[in-house]
């Protein structure tokens, strides 16, 4: 039920109001002169090991990449016949993909293409008359080992509720930024999508690594194998209850643990699943404390969560046990993933434990009762090591003149591809989305309302 009246108020919220239209100020450089575009391991603060960036925010080149997806009318329509017998359909359809980044192209021909998004899904249109919405590709779905940038699956994402077309794109180069290599990596991308001898430009998207097999092989080395098992959680994955609903992906069921690596596995995988939640919850004390240094990386799950929390994600494992993954080494050994932030820097909600994104204690982010957080920061020197990297942060690369000036770089580039064929989202604008309960937080203008620098006195406090 609490996760129903969280979905109902952003969904009814969504529908009331909009944000009031505030002219964006223009872009800025860095103090070097040079826009920061978080392009890879070249610029300075970003991931040093540059093979599990796959994606950089803006590439290189300093082009803004091109998607071009080519469909048949026959094959659309199968899609939208899908998507209006269950709008969550999982189905595919055969589509042409063109990746382009200036003089470089990439084709794949048949790949799969399907819509993605919880509350976010709708109908994606007729032929000339699109929608924005979410899609992921999938290049090996009728062809074996077909790839695309050296990856068989990447998302296509819209920036719904973003007006300022960059939060995720933010997050998760923030996550590089602070060596947070579990996080996946996204940047923006021109998409068009041909139906037929119609074609439509969509606009900026946001486009993504996808968490699955290829994602996992590109941070082998780093996770110390990639055997092991692959879980995404929904909404009540607490990580309390052993015996909770359980099952290998089907495409069809919503299970609050989903294994997303071999289905044959899943026997095992389950069993472990379920001992690692037997002791996270029963053990405690120094035997807790011994037991969580072996069985995880303490030390990187608290710095994911100190970018978790000084970008505001409220819609986390933490406050509302939702939207992540985690992996299980061949050792045993447990990794949390961090998953979808495009409700962050001041989107804030009344949700949980939360009612201010950015005034919240980063200590008492969400409920005593969801254990992985909270029994680490029991341990004296765990609590401050979170809180060390929290402080690292705001001082470093969430430094508020810093951060305005590494988006205003990014809008500088991305600012003439905005305006597009569906006429949605069609001006960045410095607003939160319409249906938070703190539409006063900028994140391009200096001043007490600006997000980064109302969130790095919360840390100062600590």
């Amino acid at each position: 039920m609490k996760r129903v009246l969280c979905i109902l108020a952003v969904v009814l919220a969504a529908a009331c109001s909009k944000p009031e239209i505030i002219p964006e100020e223009g872009p800025q450089e860095t103090e070097s002169g040079s826009q920061d575009t978080g392009q890879g391991s070249g610029d300075q603060g970003t991931q040093k090991d540059d093979n599990t960036r796959l994606i950089p925010v803006l590439p290189y080149s300093g082009n803004v990449p091109e998607v071009r997806i080519t469909v048949t009318e026959k094959d659309w329509k199968a899609l939208l016949d899908a998507f209006n017998k269950n709008n969550n359909t999982q189905d595919y359809i055969p589509v042409d993909v063109q990746y382009k980044d200036g003089s470089q192209t990439e084709e794949v021909r048949k790949a799969g293409l399907r819509l993605k998004g919880n509350t976010s899904r709708r109908y994606p249109g007729e032929a000339g008359n699109l929608n924005h919405v979410h899609f992921g590709l999938h290049f090996s779905e009728y062809v074996e080992d077909q790839k695309l940038l050296g990856t068989s699956r990447l998302d296509l994402k819209w920036f719904k509720d973003d007006p300022a077309y960059c939060r995720e794109v933010f997050c998760y180069d923030l996550f590089q930024r602070a060596g947070v290599w579990t996080a996946i990596t996204a940047g923006y991308t021109r998409l068009w999508v041909k139906i037929g001898n119609k074609e439509t430009y969509m606009g900026v998207y946001e486009l993504m690594e996808h968490v699955k097999g290829d994602y996992i092989k590109r941070r082998q080395n780093h996770f110390g194998g990639k055997g092991g098992h692959l879980w995404k959680a929904r909404w009540g994955a607490n990580l309390k209850d052993p015996n909770a609903w359980m099952g290998a992906d089907d495409n069809k069921s919503d299970y609050t643990y989903e294994l997303k690596s071999t289905e044959a596995d899943f026997p095992a995988a389950k069993v472990q699943l379920q001992e690692f939640i037997r002791n996270l919850n029963g053990k405690s004390g120094d035997d807790f404390f011994t037991w969580a240094a072996q069985a995880m990386d303490v030390e990187l799950l608290l710095k994911t969560y100190a970018v978790n929390v000084v970008v505001g994600m409220w819609d986390d494992y933490w406050n509302n046990t939702n939207n992540y993954y985690f992996y299980f080494n061949p050792a045993g050994k447990f990794f949390f993933i961090p998953y979808d932030y495009d409700n962050t820097l001041g989107t804030s909600h009344n949700c949980g434990a939360q009612d201010d994104a950015g005034r919240q204690n980063p200590l008492k982010w969400g409920s005593s009762d969801n254990p992985l957080i909270v029994k680490l920061l029991q341990k004296p020197e765990w609590k401050a090591l979170y809180v060390s990297f929290l402080k690292e942060l705001c001082a470093g690369d969430f430094n508020a003149e810093a951060s305005m000036a590494r988006i205003k770089g990014w809008h500088q580039v991305i600012g003439p591809y905005v305006s597009n064929d569906t006429g949605e989202d069609m001006v960045i604008k410095d607003r939160p989305a319409s249906w938070g309960n703190h539409g006063e937080y900028r994140i391009l203008s200096s001043g007490s309302n600006n997000f980064f620098t109302v969130k790095a006195a919360t840390v100062g406090a600590l």
